[in-house]
């Protein structure tokens, strides 16, 4: 399934901007999406010219040359430059990832458009609005629970099986790319939790210290915060770290399944 989808408040009625590479060498068209709020000006389309052979290999190179070179005003995010704090999640040619681990030359011999994470509340260009995706990741209480006194003068212990259970899963970074990919968050985003915090729920349900196991169940047992998954695998497939929601989602409901027995 195809993963590019507009952002909510599109309508890409805006008049195109055309910015030149001022440098002779290789050149690359990127078709960058724009939005200022403040302008009152409908979203519209930038083409950028890039002189590769004076950029970076990285997306986030190109889009951090044309902020310092030709367009002050574009807005993104980014921090970290390594695949680590997921700040500067994008959809690039159609597809969600991190524009500072996706390289240049793999977006094939054409233009290269970039556009928010789908299906989200635009701020400002390619910032979407993650508010209520941080809400929703508070709503799972993403910390250790536990009742039972703290051993004394000893930290919670793990077996080194029972730690190996919680790999695939701590390495999120909540960059959102696989909930904005996923049909079910796009429609029903309101209540569904969407693959992100439902692996981020899985985190700690997996996690042999933490002691709210039937509490944390309790909560996700519901029609539309855990069941509207329908395994399309499209949260698997643009993982940028390359983990798998669906299948912590499907270890969750099974958890579900076996309170009932």
């Amino acid at each position: 399934m195809a993963q590019f989808a507009l952002p909510k408040n599109s309508r890409l009625t805006g008049k195109t901007r055309t910015h030149k590479a001022e440098t002779a060498g290789t050149k690359k068209n990127f078709k960058v999406y724009r939005y200022d709020p403040d302008s009152g000006e409908n979203p519209r389309y930038d083409i950028f010219e890039i002189d590769l052979d004076a950029c970076g290999p990285m997306v986030l190179d190109a889009l951090i040359k044309m902020k310092n070179e030709m367009d002050p005003s574009l807005t993104f995010r980014r921090s970290c430059r390594e695949g680590i704090c997921g700040s500067c999640s994008m959809n690039i040619n159609g597809r969600n990832g991190l524009a500072c681990t996706t390289a240049i030359e793999d977006c094939g011999k054409g233009e290269i458009r970039i556009t928010p994470l789908p299906h989200m509340e635009v701020i400002k260009d390619l910032v979407p609005d993650f508010t209520h995706f941080y809400a929703q990741y508070a709503s799972i209480r993403p910390w250790l629970q536990t009742v039972t006194p703290t051993p004394s003068g000893k930290e919670r212990l793990q077996s080194p099986e029972e730690r190996g259970k919680l790999d695939g899963l701590y390495e999120c970074i909540l960059c959102a790319c696989c909930s904005t990919s996923c049909p079910s968050y796009w429609w029903n985003s309101d209540k569904f939790l969407g693959p992100a915090i439902l692996l981020q729920a899985y985190r700690w349900l997996a996690d042999s210290r933490d002691e709210m196991t039937g509490e944390r169940l309790d909560e996700l047992e519901d029609p539309f915060r855990l069941y509207r998954c329908h395994t399309i695998m499209n949260c698997a497939n643009v993982c940028p770290k390359g983990l798998s929601p669906a299948k912590a989602i499907a270890e969750i409901k099974k958890m579900e399944a076996e309170r009932l027995v």
